[in-house]
């Protein structure tokens, strides 16, 4: 059945979708202890559920506390959630890397063609200060694959990456500048910009490097310091495999085999309609070696088409580098 479940990149319509999520909820309550406990004591199996909305979510915390997997083979990598003092690590086992390598690179491909047409300039400080990000393993798979030599992780050397930026103007070269929301912010009071082939895209990430900013105030500050129409978002987490992506205004989309809902702040097994605030579930079909159904602690609503808007966490949530912006 595995073989079957990691062809999730050939899901193109809503029954498709449905039929899958259905066959992984299937296999990962039988081969997943940990959700599988979950669905017992909630009492639920797959016999009762008929659509994806009723397939039970897992709360994220049990990546901090316990071993989330499906596959018993040994794991390739364990990726780790950002943390402060004080705080626990959330832990990802991957038990076949190609399923991320698949899923990031036909995620970005589906919003932005091909990275190959880019130079990828990353400026990601807080997470290559330490080990285990997920986010330093696709963007550093991602700056291979362009094939160019400009492209590469930038820490505090400002002025190569000025320069850099400068040279891909002049050359009218595609150019994506991946950044951590503080690290966009020291960029922009740094120095004057006008990027025009440049795409800015944010990916979270103040980690209590500075005041925490509302997403619509930092992207116009964003915007009017770099010369850009729109600021592009990227939203990921250590316990995913797939990313959504915003270009412009904050509103997000995923790709086909990732989906997003609402669930009431009082209730955490009922739905919320369209538009109205809730807290966010995660479908990611690539995560068929753990959990794909994930109940997070991200506050948002979600829109008409699958659209989604992050607009904070719980109070009671620690506050975590990848999901950015508060109230």
């Amino acid at each position: 059945m595995r073989e079957n479940l990691i062809a999730f990149d050939s899901i193109d319509s809503e029954n498709v979708f449905e039929q899958h999520a259905l066959n992984l909820f299937a296999y990962q309550f039988e081969n997943n202890k940990v959700y599988r406990s979950y669905c017992d004591l909630i009492n639920v199996s797959p016999a009762e559920v008929h659509h994806y909305s009723e397939i039970p979510f897992l709360p994220i915390q049990f990546f901090k506390t316990h071993k989330v997997t499906s596959n018993p083979s040994e794991t390739a990598v364990t990726f780790l959630s950002s943390k402060t003092t004080g705080q626990i690590a959330s832990k990802h086992p991957v038990h076949d890397i190609d399923l991320y390598v698949k899923s990031f690179e036909k995620g970005f491909a589906h919003f932005y063609g091909a990275i190959e047409e880019y130079v990828l300039l990353a400026l990601l400080p807080s997470y290559l200060e330490r080990e285990g990000s997920s986010l330093v393993f696709m963007a550093d798979h991602l700056i291979k694959k362009t094939n160019r030599p400009e492209s590469g992780f930038y820490l505090n050397d400002w002025e190569a990456l000025r320069k850099q930026l400068e040279k891909g103007e002049q050359q009218k070269q595609k150019t994506l500048l991946l950044g951590v929301s503080f690290a966009l912010l020291e960029g922009a009071e740094k120095y004057e910009w006008n990027l025009k082939n440049t795409l800015i895209m944010e990916t979270g990430g103040m980690k209590g490097m500075r005041k925490e900013w509302i997403r619509s105030e930092l992207h116009q500050k964003l915007k009017e310091a770099y010369g850009v129409t729109q600021v592009h978002s990227e939203y990921g987490m250590t316990e995913l495999l797939s990313q959504a992506y915003s270009t412009g205004e904050g509103l997000f989309r995923c790709p086909p085999w990732m989906k997003v809902l609402s669930r009431s702040l009082e209730d955490p097994f009922e739905l919320m309609e369209q538009g109205k605030t809730g807290a966010l579930n995660i479908i990611d079909l690539a995560n068929v070696d753990s959990c794909a159904f994930i109940a997070t602690e991200d506050l948002g609503k979600v829109h008409s088409g699958g659209s989604f808007e992050v607009l904070g966490r719980f109070d009671h949530a620690e506050i975590r580098g990848c999901n950015l912006m508060v109230l």
